[in-house]
């Protein structure tokens, strides 16, 4: 069955022959049979109807996801401590997806998201730039730390004595201090001196050695700070807190992956 009348079907048949320029059908009174052309054609029209029936299934989306690569950017330690980790949990969740992991500094990811290098990333960096938008995964909490070793030798318990520690933070803009300086009920602390070292897990190492004080994600040190290997200092002052965000551009059209990817990283704790 075709839907056609028998002089619209003719007219199709003559359509497609004037197209291949070729004959289709013997016609004679009685009777209409392939010509060699036609036959030849059968197979090859077959596989074209087939593709256009899965063209059909595709866009109803009967044959199931389609797989899709995506590269996802993240800290060094973030990634180590809980993407990584997370990964075996991801495939099950999103089957349709290979993921592929970039690791960099906050403002490398961001950059590399605008500029398309990577799909999105996991950054707790205050958003800025108008191209880029994120979801919240998790909260982030930070706390000012110290060696137990540091603080026998030098205490810090008031302002004046911050001119006897060096102070340790990422980037010498001091993006982690500040959760801690913004603070309503910090008080102003003079530093002898600062130093950046570029990532949160130096900066960690640094402080387990008994070098300086830092303000460090709670995550990071919850371990350090039951163990008795860190202290907290100024307990008293509630430090600002910020959100780990699944960043990524505003035009990225597979907006509604991205945010089921995103609900699948809330129901990881962080570690």
């Amino acid at each position: 069955m075709v839907g056609l009348t028998p002089a619209a079907l003719g007219q199709r048949i003559k359509q497609l022959e004037e197209a291949f320029e070729v004959s289709l059908f013997h016609r004679t009174t009685r009777k209409v049979e392939l010509t060699e052309a036609g036959l030849a054609l059968i197979p090859a029209a077959e596989r074209a109807l087939a593709a256009a029936a899965d063209c059909t299934a595709a866009a109803r989306g009967e044959l199931g996801p389609v797989p899709i690569d995506l590269c996802v950017g993240t800290r060094p330690e973030l990634g180590f401590s809980w993407v990584t980790p997370m990964l075996p949990r991801l495939r099950v969740a999103h089957p349709e997806l290979t993921v592929h992991l970039y690791v960099g500094s906050g403002e490398d990811l961001e950059r590399r998201v605008r500029a398309q290098d990577i799909d999105c990333a996991i950054s707790s960096r205050r958003i800025n730039d108008p191209q880029i938008e994120g979801i919240r995964l998790h909260k982030e909490s930070y706390c000012f730390v110290a060696s137990p070793a540091l603080l026998a030798q030098r205490p810090l318990t008031n302002a004046a004595q911050a001119k006897d520690h060096e102070l340790l933070d990422i980037l010498p803009e001091l993006p982690l201090f500040r959760y801690f300086r913004e603070a309503d009920t910090a008080p102003d602390l003079r530093f002898d001196r600062v130093r950046s070292l570029g990532t949160i897990a130096a900066v960690r190492a640094e402080v387990l050695e008994g070098v300086g004080v830092a303000v460090l994600p709670q995550y990071l040190v919850a371990a350090d700070l039951a163990a008795g290997t860190m202290l907290p200092l100024f307990s008293s002052v509630a430090i600002q807190h910020d959100y780990f965000r699944l960043i990524h551009r505003r035009d990225d059209p597979r907006l509604a992956l991205l945010r089921s990817l995103a609900e699948t990283m809330q129901r990881e704790p962080l570690r």
